[in-house]
C-alpha cells in the first residue's frame, strides 16, 4: 500500500502541535496501546516513553519501515495489522489523524471497541468541517471531514462518550483567510508549517481554552470501554 502524498515528512516538522495533541490526550492514555495509522510516528514519539507495551501499527509500507527504524526498542512491537487482524486487547486505542482515511469509519470504530478492555479508552482526532475539505484532503487520502455530532450520535452501548472538543481555533480562522488572500494549494509548504507551528500553535492553545474549546479545524474524541 503506498501512502498518497507526503503529508507526514511535511507535517512531521510541527512539533509543537504534535506536544500540543499529546497533552490533550495524555490523561487517556493507559499502558496497554495500539496506535493505529501511526505513520511515521510523530505523535508517537511523545509518549511512547512513558509505557511499556505498545503496538505502532501502519500499512503503508514506507511509514512501517520508517517505525521499524525509529523505534527499534523490544518493547514497542511494530506491524501493518489493521484493527479486525490483531488478536490483542488493550487499554487504549489511539487513531489520530486516521479516521477520516477509511471509507466504513463506523464499523472501524466498532471494531476498535471489541479489541478494548472494559475501562479502556478510544482516542481519535479528525478534521472538522465538511466545507473545509479542499485539495489537501483529496491528496492525501481523506473521505471526508467530520461533523461533532458524528461522534454523539455513534450507537454503540458499549462506548461512553468522554471527552468531545474542538481543537486549533486560530487554524479554523487562518483558513479562511488563506483561502481569500492565497491560492489553494494542494500541500503547503514547509516554510508555512514551520510559521504555523512556531507563531500561530502557541496563539490557538489559548484561543482554544478561551473559546471553550467550541471551535477548531479538528474535532479530538474520547470513548470509554463500558
Amino acid at each position: 500500500m503506498k501512502y498518497p502524498g507526503k503529508e507526514l515528512e511535511i507535517f512531521d516538522k510541527a512539533r509543537i502541535f504534535q506536544k500540543y495533541i499529546v497533552f490533550k490526550i495524555k490523561d487517556f492514555i493507559k499502558d496497554g496501546i495500539f496506535e493505529v495509522g501511526a505513520g511515521i510516528g510523530s505523535f508517537s514519539r511523545g509518549y511512547i516513553h512513558k509505557y511499556n507495551n505498545v503496538h505502532l501499527s501502519d500499512l503503508d509500507n514506507y511509514n512501517f519501515n520508517e517505525l521499524k527504524k525509529n523505534f527499534s526498542n523490544k518493547k514497542i512491537k511494530i506491524s501493518q495489522d489493521k484493527i479486525k487482524d490483531t488478536k490483542s486487547f488493550y487499554n487504549t486505542i489511539i487513531y489520530l489523524n486516521v479516521l477520516e482515511h477509511i471509507e466504513e469509519d463506523l464499523d472501524e470504530i466498532n471494531t476498535a471497541c471489541t479489541k478494548l478492555y472494559n475501562g479502556g479508552n478510544l482516542i481519535i482526532l479528525v478534521p472538522a468541517h465538511q466545507k473545509l475539505y479542499s485539495k489537501f484532503d483529496k491528496a492525501v487520502g481523506h473521505c471526508k471531514r467530520y461533523d461533532i455530532n458524528f461522534f454523539r450520535k455513534i450507537n454503540n452501548k458499549n462506548l461512553k462518550l468522554k471527552k468531545l472538543i474542538y481543537l486549533d481555533a486560530f487554524g479554523y480562522i487562518l483558513y479562511f483567510l488563506n483561502r481569500i488572500f492565497f491560492k489553494e494549494e494542494t500541500y503547503p509548504s514547509i516554510t508555512k508549517i514551520m510559521i504555523w507551528d512556531k507563531i500561530f500553535i502557541p496563539i490557538t492553545i489559548i484561543l482554544d481554552f478561551l473559546s471553550f474549546y467550541k471551535m477548531g479545524k479538528n474535532i479530538l474524541c474520547v470513548y470509554e470501554k463500558i
